[in-house]
C-alpha cells in the first residue's frame, strides 16, 4: 500500500470542499499515484487534517463509491477500487463531458451517438 498523496483544500476556491477532495482522488488514481487495494483514511481523521465537517469527507467519499473509484468494505476502511472500474469511471467522464460539449453545439442526441459510433468503427 502506498502512501496517500497530499490532499488540499482551497476554501477560497468556488469548488466546492467535497468536489475539491473528490476530484483529487480521482486524479490521484488516474495518474497511478493511488493504486487499486490503496487504503483511504478515515473519513473523520481525513476530514480534521483537511479542517472539514466529517459529513464533506463522508459525502466526497460516497461520491467515489458511486463513481467506482474506491469501494467500502466493513473493517478494510475505504479502498481504490481495481483498475476495471477506474477506466470505467474515466470513460464515464468522457461520456458526461461529450454530452455537455454536444448539447452546448446544439447538437440532438442522434447525432452525438452517431459521432460516437463512427468514433468507435474507426478505432
Amino acid at each position: 500500500m502506498s502512501d496517500l498523496p497530499r490532499l488540499e483544500i482551497d476554501p477560497a476556491s468556488p469548488t466546492p470542499p467535497f468536489e475539491q477532495l473528490r476530484r483529487q482522488v480521482v486524479a490521484h488514481v488516474e495518474a497511478g499515484r493511488l493504486a487499486p487495494g490503496d487504503k483511504l483514511p478515515p473519513i473523520r481523521g481525513l476530514a480534521t487534517d483537511l479542517g472539514l465537517a466529517a459529513g464533506t469527507v463522508a459525502r466526497a467519499y460516497r461520491e467515489l463509491e458511486a463513481e467506482g473509484v474506491v469501494v467500502t468494505r466493513r473493517r478494510a476502511g475505504t479502498v481504490v477500487a481495481d483498475a476495471a472500474l477506474a477506466v470505467t469511471t474515466r470513460v464515464q467522464r468522457a461520456a458526461a463531458d461529450l454530452a455537455a460539449v454536444a448539447h452546448e453545439a446544439g447538437l440532438d442526441d442522434g447525432a452525438v451517438v452517431d459521432i460516437v459510433r463512427a468514433a468507435l468503427r474507426s478505432r
